[in-house]
């Protein structure tokens, strides 16, 4: 795990986003007032249950949120060098400057390698591509790089499997081709979106060790996106823990594990099968489910679920995110009465 990085200007800040999608049933608010911030070289690992904003805050960073989303408020505070940094959430989607920022400097790994490779053309050709799309190398320059990119995530053969397509390849070679193609133009910041999902579980030790050992390589800050509190474990020295759009609780990975403070932090934790659990023995489970878009609770989003709730406060009012110290926060009413302005 890498220590924490001890940069004194954060190289993303996100500040109070909020993205919402209208549909014809209503208004969904998927992204509810985040914040936090990725430092070089740091590995933040954002972590809840399926649908609780985790991809659509990333998405909105790379500004790739689909119609009828929009960004709606807040901002996404990217240093790309300077004193000032660049506020993303202000950018075009289409224009020049997200364009060349998007694969260059922020990259992205998705969820289904399979899904973001075009299977008409070969993984080589579509890196070689991406590589003179954004630096000014010849097409001979760039495939010599793929390959040694391919090399350096563990392909076997580079040179022949750089003109292999992504159907004729296997879930493991795939995702490492994926991550081939995040770093073909050394990017300052690479988004993780749950990248091992859709593997088995021998690749998906392989993959976790690939991206540590790139990350010490490269000097890449991350953003890891997964529901699996085990490889936040393995990954991450900062966590940020959503549920239902906002942010719960955030800290570094040892304290969160260590000392959570949030009843849903905890409720996640609980769940995880540990040494000491018997053999057979069910495990702990988070009461409810995720409530539906369309009927978000009223109060604490979580209070529903929660075996803490303090019904007076938490199913009425929507508690403010309060520091616990040095980048270290929860938003419960359990540890600050303050609440968010109506």
């Amino acid at each position: 795990m890498p220590p924490i990085p001890t940069a004194t200007e954060p190289l993303l800040q996100v500040r109070d986003l909020r993205v919402s999608f209208r549909l014809d049933e209503g208004t969904v608010r998927a992204v509810d007032g985040v914040s936090f911030d990725v430092f070089p070289s740091q590995v933040v690992g954002i972590v809840g249950e399926s649908g609780c904003g985790k991809s659509v805050t990333m998405r909105a960073v790379l500004q790739l949120i689909d119609p009828p989303g929009r960004i709606t408020g807040g901002e996404i505070l990217y240093r790309q060098g300077g004193d000032k940094p660049i506020d993303l959430a202000r950018l075009s989607p289409r224009g020049r400057l997200m364009r060349d920022l998007r694969g260059a400097e922020i990259a992205l790994i998705p969820q289904e390698p399979m899904a973001a490779f075009s299977p008409v053309h070969t993984v080589g050709a579509q890196i070689v591509e991406a590589i003179m799309l954004h630096e000014r190398v010849g097409r001979e320059q760039a495939r010599a790089r793929t390959v040694e990119l391919f090399r350096d995530v563990g392909i076997s053969m580079p040179e022949s499997r750089v003109d292999a397509y992504s159907w004729q390849l296997s879930g493991g070679l795939r995702q490492r081709a994926m991550i081939a193609m995040a770093l073909s133009c050394k990017p300052r910041l690479l988004i993780a979106d749950e990248p091992t999902t859709a593997i088995d579980v021998t690749t998906q030790a392989q993959i976790l060790a690939l991206l540590r050992e790139l990350q010490h390589k490269y000097h890449t800050a991350i953003i890891f996106i997964t529901h699996d509190l085990g490889v936040i474990a393995q990954m991450a020295n900062y966590v940020v823990v959503m549920y239902l759009g906002r942010v719960m609780e955030e800290g570094p990975v040892d304290e969160i594990f260590h000392a959570p403070r949030h009843p849903y932090t905890r409720a996640l934790l609980r769940s995880i099968p540990s040494l000491q659990t018997e053999t057979r023995a069910a495990l702990p489970v988070i009461a409810g489910t995720l409530p539906h878009p369309f009927n978000r609770p009223p109060g604490c989003p979580f209070h529903p679920r929660c075996e803490d709730i303090l019904p007076e406060r938490c199913a009425t009012l929507v508690p403010a995110l309060h520091s616990l110290g040095p980048r270290r926060a929860v938003s419960c009413f359990l540890h600050s009465r303050d609440a968010e302005p109506a």
